[in-house]
């Protein structure tokens, strides 16, 4: 069969156009926020943790696409599994049967949660939080929902009213009525829960924004607490899981601790096909596939296609053959405790925490007074712009990709490719020892580079 599309003639032909097509037709903020920043580069090919640029320069992923490309970038069995299944051509989404793939994909993530029982595969993590909170309410029979303060959950309307980012938040009410509270704070989870109407306490074990753990014994403690007044505990792994912190999900590195809905996406898609699944225990589901008349009362177009579920199935052999939680644990501790052996070294240089490979670089206010004088400049003009002096050198100057945690943090999150390796381990450090020195030299391009994004916050008020 011929036709005319040819998609590398096309990509040859207009790919040049790449950010004025942006500019016109999508997000057109995208573009200019990555040109003030220095990041509008043009990246051809990747594979693994590095993608190079159109001069064939190397570059180093500390940022995994947000923690999609948990596997790196083409990794030949998902690409395999994927030309497999394409070639298979199968009778894929009728809706009116079962396929095998949803099925065995299902039984090889709950093999690593035994406390679960089914899973429902959507498209997204935002998809999959929709799920455990529809799920919630209806096995309750409660609608509110617990959060907590700084969480991310997605941004579709029901996570987002369980987000607990005022910006994301702003200009898209009414939401739903659910009720925050700070991270590790039990008091205020129970005063909420004897009110009798919480379905769900919703929390990340380790929150992305800012890369903040929950305290030991927390998760347990929620755990108890909520079952104890009917109500359930929802741990979002999007971000978390599959390996990120050096354990299968995140909330398995406390003791006891079994949530009754598990939300995961991202690293499952292998970086190629979108997916999200929530795990939940039987009774759930069903409660609410209570009968024939319910089969659809809850659904996704595309969920449980065949290349989402091939994509996932190898991404779960992969990290089995390849032994990737253990290897994320190892290189993550190493290179956490690399960078904790610089905070005594630099007074710019806050705190480093997190869990495997989610670490967070936490900046502060120094000692000395010249810093001092140029750390208030920054402040003054808007919290998070030393971060963002930190990652633009890290790109511009050592071709390696990061970026801060989250709006008004003096923090940066490493989550790269689980696969990183030691030689990449070093190659940040350096990098990154290279950064702080120039920062604590007091002067030279980083700090006017500095009086730029002054300029611009100032500019934006």
């Amino acid at each position: 069969m011929t036709g005319g599309f040819d998609l590398r003639a096309l990509l040859s032909e207009r790919g040049a156009e790449r950010y004025e097509l942006h500019a016109k037709y999508l997000n057109h903020q995208l573009p200019r926020m990555l040109h003030t920043i220095g990041f509008d580069k043009v990246y051809e090919r990747a594979e693994g943790a590095h993608f190079w640029d159109a001069d064939g320069v190397d570059h180093l992923d500390m940022l995994a696409g947000f923690g999609v490309m948990g596997l790196g970038r083409h990794h030949p069995v998902v690409r395999k599994a994927l030309h497999d299944v394409l070639d298979a051509q199968l009778a894929d989404l009728t809706r009116f049967d079962c396929q095998p793939l949803p099925g065995l994909l299902a039984e090889k993530l709950l093999a690593h949660s035994p406390y679960l029982d089914r899973v429902f595969f959507g498209n997204s993590g935002t998809e999959a939080v929709e799920t455990a909170l529809k799920f919630a309410r209806y096995a309750t029979g409660r609608p509110r929902i617990l959060y907590c303060h700084h969480a991310f959950h997605g941004l579709t309307t029901g996570s987002l009213s369980v987000n607990g980012e005022q910006g994301f938040r702003e200009g898209f009410d009414p939401l739903l009525p659910d009720t925050a509270i700070a991270l590790g704070d039990l008091g205020a989870l129970e005063r909420e829960l004897r009110k009798g109407d919480v379905a769900a306490f919703v929390v990340e074990p380790i929150q992305g924004k800012g890369v903040h753990e929950a305290p030991p014994g927390f998760l347990r403690a929620a755990q108890d607490l909520l079952h104890r007044h009917g109500a359930l505990l929802i741990a979002d792994e999007v971000q978390t899981g599959l390996g990120r912190t050096g354990d299968f999900y995140a909330h398995q590195h406390e003791e006891g601790v079994e949530p009754d809905l598990v939300c995961v996406a991202k690293a499952l898609s292998g970086g190629y096909v979108p997916v999200g699944a929530t795990l939940g225990k039987d009774w759930i589901f069903k409660k609410v596939y209570s009968s024939m008349d319910r089969v659809l009362v809850h659904s996704a177009s595309f969920g449980s296609n065949a290349q989402a579920m091939a994509a996932g199935l190898a991404v779960l052999s992969v990290m089995e053959d390849e032994g990737t939680v253990a290897h994320a644990r190892r290189i993550g501790d190493l290179l956490s405790g690399r960078l904790k052996e610089l905070v005594p070294r630099y007074e710019l240089l806050h705190e480093i925490r997190g869990r495997g490979l989610m670490i967070g670089i936490e900046f502060g206010r120094p000692s000395s007074l010249g810093l001092r004088g140029r750390w208030t400049m920054l402040q003054a003009a808007r919290k998070g712009l030393f971060a963002q002096m930190v990652v633009v050198p890290l790109l511009q100057r050592h071709r390696i990709l990061t970026q801060v945690s989250g709006d008004h943090l003096e923090v940066i999150k490493l989550i790269p490719p689980l696969i990183i390796d030691e030689a990449d381990v070093d190659r940040f450090v350096t990098a990154f020892t290279a950064v702080m020195d120039d920062a604590h030299g007091g002067g030279g391009l980083m700090w006017d580079f500095g009086k730029t994004l002054v300029k611009q916050a100032v500019a934006q008020r």
